[in-house]
């Protein structure tokens, strides 16, 4: 299925991208937003439930913070269409130097494989954190862990799809 037929136009790739790739890098952006909408609360220093006896005042630059890691969050998340678009093979133009040209294959695998283990390393320990093995921040009731954890649970997926993507796009762009 050629990309131009998509609902949003990623731009045209070399090698065709497997349909898969294309649904998993445009539902990846919604995959991460319920981690993204449980951490603004924080942003007005409401716990969501969270029993803490050490815990200190926010500072004055906390609301900034929080507000700004969920937009970084996503803006990262949209970053990864590049692993399915053909802005993820061409430099844009109007880059000094580079623009025009072909984008080398792991000048994007390396960044995106590093970012990948990244992720798989900060999220998908949580399972151990509620299974007890690793310490977890109480909750006041079971709701709101509950809450917690269908939130914050999609987020685990997060490093193990941008590992699926930069996979299809290494063996659509690596040499023949």
């Amino acid at each position: 299925m050629p990309i131009t037929r998509l609902a949003i136009p990623l731009g045209d790739t070399e090698c065709p991208v497997p349909v898969w790739a294309l649904r998993l890098a445009k539902a990846l952006p919604f995959v991460v937003l319920p981690h993204c909408l449980w951490r603004l609360p924080f942003a007005v220093d409401f716990t969501m439930g969270q029993v803490d006896p050490h815990r200190t005042p926010m500072p004055w630059w906390a609301p900034g913070y929080v507000v700004g890691l969920s937009v970084l969050t996503e803006a990262l998340c949209l970053l990864s269409t590049g692993l399915v678009a053909g802005w993820g093979e061409l430099f844009p133009r109007w880059i000094p130097f580079v623009g025009g040209r072909r984008v080398p294959p792991l000048a994007a695998v390396i960044p995106a494989v590093l970012g990948g283990l990244a992720l798989v390393a900060m999220f998908d320990l949580y399972p151990f954190a509620w299974a007890g093995v690793l310490p977890e921040v109480g909750f006041s009731n079971g709701w709101w862990m509950l809450l917690a954890r269908v939130c914050i649970s999609p987020a685990m997926l997060w490093g193990p799809i941008v590992l699926a993507l930069t996979c299809a796009y290494y063996r659509r762009r690596r040499p023949a």
